[in-house]
């Protein structure tokens, strides 16, 4: 199974906006953190010195204290609400206040490993400083008192912004905007597919506060009210780590490498404590009430990416999925079909995203599951074909949602079709 190689292309290079991919047309007008780390391994497919500049680019952005935001306002746009005026932050580059999941060191590793062009070691020296430093801030910021998980302090960090696994967070919120909400998204888009407007008064409540705080890490972790350590944002970091790492052998020092194995020793220990056997998944932790989160997500398979289960927990997290496949044909569905807070067609809360079936594939492929991973690459790339190089798809139907001409949608499919054995080699 492959898709249009040229008609990936095209959208990458149509969504090129001078170094810097956006993820579609005026629907998402900047750059995205997670994004561009995806679109530069694509570009890295067939254009080695734009995959330089799209993570070069990215870290423009980057603050003095090592956190990569999320958003990144290299130009004007009135297309996407929250723009720069409401994040009220105070960088040379304006950008928003908080970041997303790390996948950076993993697409620099990429990269330079793939990279033929002469200036590529220098190239690779100066952007693994930055993904150190971005990891450090991890280390720093979201997991002060050393438990060795990173907590998230908005669902927009996630990456996931509307999953069932903030639910209850959420609901415990009192606080109210002071920035009056002029959402632009659904302007471009159904509602239906969105997250609904009780969600975006919470995530711009939590904006406000923190920009009240000046978006200093230590004043923002004793204050918020919402601080959840979330499963794939902490086994994204330990795969970037362990990617990192790798980097650290040819750029690092000694002492870079010890702090790098440290916290993944502690990182691995302190996963046992997200994994509900019951459940047979991982579900993320509430820090305000100790508790674990009842949802079961896609969110939970990750951990196979980045190596954490042992076997027995591997077969487990198989078996799982394939329940889920019982009720939604299409894998693999945001949120388990067995829940009764899933919809196919909004966001987060059950349609397939290709980027998260890349890291899943790539984790059952590690874990040996062969057959697996090969059924989730062939229907990603069914999707795209069927459903066109959507923002998301229908798990039940397999019809594409939200954005069209999406850049990381596209960016999987150049990387399943250029290499789909990719994970046997420990990518």
């Amino acid at each position: 199974m492959t898709i249009d190689i040229e008609a990936a292309r095209a959208i990458l290079r149509a969504n090129d906006r001078g170094g810097y991919t956006v993820p579609t047309d005026r629907l998402y007008p900047f750059q995205w953190n997670w994004d561009s780390a995806f679109v530069a391994m694509g570009w890295a497919t067939f254009d080695e010195e734009r995959a330089w500049r799209e993570l070069e680019r990215l870290v423009e952005g980057q603050w003095n204290d090592g956190m990569v935001p999320h958003i990144v306002f290299h130009a004007p746009s009135d297309d996407y609400f929250p723009g720069p005026d409401v994040w009220r932050t105070r960088h040379s580059v304006p950008t928003s206040g908080i970041t997303q999941p790390p996948v950076f060191a993993t697409a620099l590793r990429h990269v330079f490993e793939i990279a033929r062009g002469p200036d590529a070691q220098a190239r690779a020296a100066r952007l693994y400083k930055c993904a150190l430093a971005s990891h450090d801030w991890w280390d720093r910021a979201r997991d002060p008192e050393g438990t060795g998980l990173v907590a998230i302090l908005h669902p927009w960090e996630s990456g996931m912004d509307n999953s069932p696994a903030w639910d209850e967070a959420m609901a415990r919120l009192t606080l109210q905007p002071t920035t009056p909400i002029r959402r632009r998204d659904i302007s471009h888009i159904g509602a239906e597919m969105r997250p609904r407007d009780e969600d975006y008064r919470r995530f711009i409540a939590l904006v406000d506060l923190y920009a009240g705080l000046g978006w200093e890490p230590a004043a923002m972790w004793r204050a918020s009210p919402f601080k959840l350590v979330d499963v794939a944002t902490n086994a994204i970091l330990h795969k970037a780590d362990e990617d990192l790492l790798v980097l650290a052998e040819k750029f690092g020092s000694d002492a870079e490498r010890r702090r790098i194995e440290a916290r993944m020793a502690r990182r691995a220990a302190a996963f046992a404590g997200l994994w509900n056997q019951d459940r047979r998944i991982y579900q993320a932790r509430d820090l305000g009430t100790g508790t674990v989160v009842s949802a079961s997500t896609s969110a939970g398979l990750l951990p196979l990416f980045a190596g954490i289960p042992g076997a027995r927990q591997a077969d487990e997290l198989a078996a799982e999925l394939e329940s889920w496949l019982a009720r939604a044909p299409y894998p693999v569905p945001s949120t388990s079909p067995l829940d009764p807070r899933f919809e196919p067609k909004r966001y987060w809360r059950g349609p397939v995203w290709a980027v998260v079936n890349f890291m899943i594939a790539e984790g059952f492929a590690r874990y040996g599951h062969m057959a697996l991973a090969a059924r989730i690459r062939t229907a990603t790339l069914a999707l795209m074909r069927d459903g066109g190089i959507a923002e998301y798809f229908d798990p039940t139907s397999g019809e594409g949602l939200g954005g069209g001409q999406f850049s990381w949608t596209a960016a999987i499919g150049l990387l399943m079709t250029d290499q789909p054995t990719r994970g046997q080699r420990g990518l």
